[in-house]
C-alpha cells in the first residue's frame, strides 16, 4: 500500500484584515475620550499630491485635456460626443482586425507595436470622451432623483388627505349619531315615581309647620332635591 503525501494544513485568512496594532493602540477608547489621539491630516489646499501613482495638482481641471497628459487628440475642437464615440468604436474594431492580420502574417514586425499603440490611444480617447459626459450624467441623476422624491411626496400627501377626509367623515357621522341619540333619549325620559313621591312628601312637609309650631323655610332643601332629580334624569 503506497503512502500518500500529507496535505498541508489549510490556513484561513480574512478578506478584510485587521488594522495595524499600533494604529489600534493609538486610537484606544481612553485616548478618544480624552482627545489625545492623533488628529486627521488637513485637506490639501495648494500644491500637488500623489494618488494611485499619479501626481495631481490642485489647480488642475476635474477632467484634464489630452494635450496636458501628453496624448494626441484624435477628434476636432468642435465635435459631437455621440458621433465621435461611434467613429472610435469602429476604428477600434478595424485596428483589432489589422493586428490579427499582422500576427498571422508577420508577428515579428514593428507594425504589431504600432497597432497596439493605436488601439491603446483609441481606448484612452474614448474613455476621455465618456468622462466628459460625467457632469451631465450627474445632473441628470440628481434631476431624476428629485423628480422621484417629488412624486413620492405628492403621493404621500394625497394619501394623507384621503385619510383626513375619512377621519372627518367618521367624526361628523359620530357627532350626528350622538346628537340624534341624545335628543331621542331626552324626549323619551320618564320621571321616576319614587323620586316624585319623595318630592311630593318633602313639599307637603315644608309647606306646613314643624312640631314646635315654628314655620321653617326649606327653600334650599327643595333646590338641592330638584338638582339631584335633574341629574338623575340626565344620567338615565
Amino acid at each position: 500500500m503506497s503512502s500518500q503525501p500529507a496535505l498541508p494544513a489549510s490556513t484561513t485568512s480574512s478578506v478584510y484584515p485587521l488594522p495595524p496594532m499600533r494604529y489600534i493602540q493609538v486610537f484606544s477608547d481612553d485616548n478618544v475620550s480624552s482627545n489625545t489621539c492623533p488628529q486627521p491630516p488637513k485637506p490639501v489646499c495648494e500644491g500637488q499630491y500623489s494618488m494611485f501613482g499619479q501626481t495631481i495638482a490642485m489647480d488642475d481641471h476635474i477632467i484634464r485635456s489630452l494635450e496636458s497628459q501628453g496624448l494626441r487628440r484624435l477628434y476636432p475642437r468642435e465635435y459631437d460626443h455621440k458621433r465621435e464615440l461611434k467613429k472610435m468604436n469602429a476604428s477600434i474594431l478595424v485596428n483589432f482586425l489589422d493586428i490579427l492580420d499582422v500576427l498571422v502574417r508577420c508577428p515579428d514586425t514593428n507594425k504589431r507595436e504600432d497597432k497596439t499603440h493605436d488601439i491603446q490611444l483609441l481606448f484612452i480617447t474614448m474613455h476621455h470622451l465618456i468622462n466628459e459626459l460625467r457632469p451631465h450624467q450627474a445632473r441628470e441623476s440628481i434631476r431624476v432623483l428629485m423628480q422621484s422624491q417629488k412624486r413620492q411626496r405628492f403621493e404621500t400627501t394625497a394619501r394623507l388627505d384621503k385619510q383626513i377626509e375619512r377621519v372627518r367623515d367618521l367624526m361628523n357621522t359620530a357627532v350626528n349619531s350622538i346628537s340624534e341619540d341624545t335628543l331621542m333619549d331626552t324626549l323619551d325620559v320618564k320621571p321616576n315615581m319614587s323620586d316624585l313621591n319623595a318630592l311630593t312628601k318633602t313639599s307637603g312637609l315644608t309647606n306646613g309647620a314643624d312640631s314646635s309650631g315654628i314655620s321653617v323655610d326649606n327653600t334650599y332643601e327643595k333646590d338641592a332635591l330638584m338638582c339631584d332629580f335633574v341629574e338623575e334624569l340626565a344620567l338615565q
